[in-house]
């Protein structure tokens, strides 16, 4: 039995060389990494249907079962691989647990960003065998770049700052560090073990070791896109600059009206932003977005009158938004693991590709009632998938625009053709009511609602209902 700990945790992000250390750290007698053991959409490995005796079914139900089952070896400390985006059911047991040894792999988040981008052009994640490597160039996408630095970003910073409150301390590992046996063995020693490797699994290859300019298509264009991060600490995540409280690079500005829109994921956005470009008389895609606090702040500055405002959506008409567009669709912009997961695990009845012939309005309300079921589990933190943005209260995404700056005013959906002119008058300007966009729905709300569809989404956005003073949907 290790005198120091009980198990240990690889908090880790994809493309990050992860599964290179969880090789090595099995090359050492009496270490067993399981793989992303908390993976909400696999556990441990895909395709494997039990890890230590226990099903997915059974990890979902109470993951702390599996935590104490990789415990249970009392000749094995036992670990698992832990993103960002697994069941964060456990996180806070595994923090306030000193007997969890910490291990933090991080890597430069522009590569990381890179060879994501080339493994999911190519469908390879792993290489064993260089004879096989694809390649491919890809394009560099400065707003996807800028939202995969905030996720590690804010993650990293959560877990410091959880060990810093705690007075525990993490063994940090670089992702160039992985290619030193001496630091390998070293982390062994951290985890108790005194066997020392002579050499590093060779089974991994590394699957783009080219310089970032022959990986990248349109690499001229990423200084533009890096001027306002600080590059020089960009691989150290830990300490990375701004710690952002707010989702500021959601917001868009006008470039001469002075309004600052928050928007609220799965809300009317496309309807506003189209209103304010032609305001502005530039297309939705001009409009100035992706800002940082400092770039908001000279915004401020220099548009005077000016107001921040958001935008509420009845719950039931959100949620069914969200349903429609990022589950049910099978477009390019949709959940498509959490929808294959909701399918295969939660027997969400929708079809596997969409448009489908056989889905009427009776298969809809039957999807849409079970897909409000998963949120409410989801939201009381019964399940392993993330608690998404798109179907968070929105109660609780304004509490968090308030860390930076709460909005001026809170509009409604329901009263944008009045409400939406009258603020653009508070800063000079005379503005036509706004178009509303269709969103191309399969079917229409009214298609499938009843009393029992309002009750569903009443249990489920009841903080909603309550903070906004909506009544129900047929009102």
């Amino acid at each position: 039995m290790n005198q120091n700990f009980d198990y240990f945790v690889v908090f880790a992000e994809m493309r990050t060389g992860s599964n290179f250390l969880e090789a090595n750290i099995n090359a050492f007698d009496g270490l067993a990494c399981h793989g992303e053991a908390f993976n909400p959409h696999f556990i441990g490995y895909p395709n494997k249907e039990e890890l230590l005796g226990l099903s997915q079914a059974d990890r979902d139900a109470d993951p702390m079962k599996l935590v104490s089952a990789i415990k249970e070896d009392p000749d094995t400390l036992g670990g698992f691989r832990f993103f960002h985006d697994h069941d964060l059911r456990i996180l806070e047991p595994i923090l306030d647990d000193p007997r969890c040894a910490k291990i933090i792999l991080t890597r430069n988040p522009m590569d990381s960003y890179v060879s994501w981008k080339i493994a999911q052009a190519t469908g390879q994640w792993k290489l064993t065998d260089v004879r096989k490597r694809k390649d491919s160039k890809v394009v560099f996408d400065g707003e996807e770049f800028t939202r995969h630095v905030g996720k590690l970003q804010a993650f990293q910073i959560e877990l410091m700052n959880a060990m810093q409150r705690r007075g525990q301390t993490a063994f940090y590992v670089a992702y160039e560090d992985l290619q030193d046996i001496s630091i390998m063995n070293g982390l062994a020693r951290f985890l108790g073990v005194r066997q020392e490797l002579e050499a590093l699994d060779d089974k991994l290859k590394r699957q783009n070791p080219s310089h970032i300019s022959e990986k990248v298509e349109n690499f001229d264009d990423i200084p533009a896109a890096l001027r306002d991060l600080d590059q020089f600490n960009l691989n150290r995540t830990p300490n990375f600059e701004p710690r952002r409280g707010a989702s500021v690079p959601s917001y868009y500005v006008g470039k001469e009206l002075g309004l600052n829109f928050m928007p609220v994921q799965g809300g009317p956005t496309e309807t506003i932003v189209r209103w304010m470009a032609e305001a502005d008389g530039v297309t939705a895609d001009e409009l100035p977005t992706q800002l940082n606090q400092k770039q908001l702040r000279q915004w401020k500055r220099k548009h005077r009158p000016h107001r921040t405002f958001t935008v509420v959506r009845h719950p039931v008409e959100r949620a069914h938004s969200v349903f429609c567009n990022m589950i049910l669709s099978t477009g390019p912009n949709n959940y498509g693991r959490i929808r294959r997961t909701l399918r295969n695990r939660f027997g969400l009845a929708i079809p596997e590709k969409m448009p489908d012939s056989d889905y009427d309005a009776a298969a809809h309300k039957a999807a849409f009632k079970q897909y409000l079921e998963f949120v409410k589990a989801n939201l009381a933190g019964q399940t392993a998938i993330r608690q998404d943005g798109f179907w968070v209260s929105q109660a609780s995404i304004v509490t968090g625009f308030g860390v930076l700056a709460l909005p001026d005013v809170i509009l409604r959906e329901s009263d944008l053709a009045e409400d939406l002119p009258a603020l653009a008058k508070k800063v000079g300007r005379d503005l036509a009511a706004p178009q509303f966009a269709d969103e191309g729905l399969p079917f229409n709300l009214s298609d499938i609602y009843d009393e029992d569809v309002e009750k569903l989404a009443q249990d489920v956005y009841q903080r909603d209902y309550v903070t906004f003073g909506f009544e129900s949907w047929a009102s």
